[in-house]
């Protein structure tokens, strides 16, 4: 150990010619007190060798930075009225400071990640306006977006510009707040994909029968984590848009942007998007929108919008053909998967019930994780209890089936977990009682289901 020790301070001295071997000895040797004590979460005791430290020799190592937060946060918290304003400084210059020696991780940018936690600090301890914050995670955005992947941080992005545009004090449009809104689901999105594809590799070993080694348990908490951590605050990011993006506003306002955007495939895409999600594609515009779409990008997602059209127009076939173009087109299997889940909500909405069944369980061949596939299947059961069976026990008994899908909804997909555990519970609470089940003597047999379901469900036993 000793000598390690002297490694290290002779690489200090190399690089750092400035200082003395006595200054890097010391150094290091507050380095680790101010860690250890850090870690225990003993931040008094931390404080002083840390800025010892900080102050000597701030490239030393990045613990300065990722333990310093930790330390001026606790600070912060228990600062005297008259103090506040110091501690604040150190805290955010301490973000600075970070950016400034340790960019870096791994070889990848971090600028996105500090910037981004120095404004959600900000918001935590009602440091500056809402105009600095936003400017701070807009600036994270725009350097480093890879490493901007917080959900909590991306939705207060769009939530601190969203007060600025209630406010009417920061020349924030309506326009303005739309594109805002749809980049960051679009990122919440991407991030949401990426756990998805490390999440898949982990049920396809689960589902062959291999059992999971303590690092795949350990990364599948730590996935399910992060995923329902999207899901919430994108929930909440839909809900704020919500009460703005009705089709009162949305149709004037894309009127008036459609001639300037009309070549713009991208503004085209999330026109489309937002007048299919607001129920507004009866409008004329969103005819108009989605035609120049597919007449300037043939896309996926102008086909799939061209088949919702279509079968409005009550052109069954024809949409089923701009449909299948949809998936066609789409060559990354994850929107792949998307975009059939989308195709299967169409056809469960016009009671199509088999064939959305038919297009989610494609959906979940291109992503196992896709667990509101799943949550729709379980539906589409659960809504035909009165058309399969021949008894009212065999029509009850459905409802184990819509039990059981739901429960795999949760088993795959953390983010939609706590709905469809509750979509279970209620509707094993419709399926045939313990009673129902003695009075019939049908513990342990299997149901099976001669309509549309054309499968069959094993009745629990008592």
């Amino acid at each position: 150990m000793k000598k390690y020790v002297q490694f290290l301070v002779a690489l200090l001295i190399l690089g750092s010619g400035h200082m003395t071997a006595q200054d890097n000895q010391q150094c290091l040797q507050n380095l680790s007190i101010f860690a250890e004590n850090a870690k225990v979460k003993n931040y008094t005791a931390a404080y002083e060798p840390w800025m010892a430290v900080k102050s000597e020799c701030p490239s030393l190592n990045v613990a300065i930075y990722s333990y310093g937060e930790r330390i001026l946060k606790d600070r912060l918290k228990n600062a005297a009225a008259a103090d506040k304003a110091a501690v604040q400084g150190e805290l955010l210059a301490l973000y600075d400071d970070w950016i400034k020696y340790f960019p870096t991780k791994r070889g990848k940018s971090k600028v996105g990640d500090i910037l981004s936690s120095k404004a959600q600090n900000m918001i935590d301890f009602k440091i500056g306006t809402s105009q600095a914050i936003y400017a701070i995670f807009d600036e994270a955005y725009k350097k480093d977006a890879a490493s901007f992947t917080n959900p909590k941080r991306l939705y207060n992005y769009f939530k601190t510009l969203y007060d600025i545009y209630k406010s009417g004090n920061g020349a924030v449009t309506t326009a303005m707040l739309f594109d805002k809104y749809e980049e960051i689901s679009e990122k919440f999105e991407l991030e949401g994909t990426s756990l998805a594809k490390r999440l898949d590799v982990i049920l396809k070993k689960e589902e062959s029968g291999a059992a999971l080694s303590t690092k795949d348990l350990r990364r599948r908490r730590i996935y399910d984590t992060n995923s329902n951590a999207i899901g919430v605050f994108l929930r909440n990011l839909d809900a704020i848009i919500a009460k703005e993006s009705s089709c009162e506003n949305l149709i004037p306002l894309y009127q008036s942007s459609f001639e300037e955007n009309k070549s713009n495939p991208v503004w085209l895409n999330r026109a489309a998007g937002r007048m299919k999600s607001k129920e507004c594609a009866d409008d004329p515009l969103f005819v108009t929108i989605v035609e120049a779409l597919h007449a300037l990008e043939p896309s996926a997602n102008s086909a799939y919008y061209l088949g919702i059209l279509n079968d409005k127009r009550g052109n069954s076939s024809e949409a089923l053909r701009y449909y299948e173009e949809s998936i066609y087109l789409e060559t990354d299997k994850y929107k792949k998967a998307k975009t059939l889940y989308k195709i299967a909500l169409e056809f469960k909405a016009k009671g199509r019930k088999s064939k959305a069944r038919s297009y989610a369980r494609k959906a979940l061949g291109f992503q196992p994780s896709l667990g509101k596939a799943y949550l729709l299947i379980a539906n589409l059961y659960a809504s035909s209890a009165n058309d399969c069976g021949n008894t009212q026990f065999e029509k009850r008994a459905v409802y184990w089936l819509a039990a059981n899908m739901a429960r795999k909804a949760a088993s795959v997909d953390a983010s939609i977990k706590k709905n469809a555990l509750k979509t279970a519970v209620s509707y094993e609470g419709r399926a045939p009682s313990k009673t129902d089940i003695f009075t019939e003597g049908k513990e342990g047999a299997s149901v099976t289901f001669s309509c549309w379901i054309g499968t069959s469900v094993k009745v629990p036993k008592l």
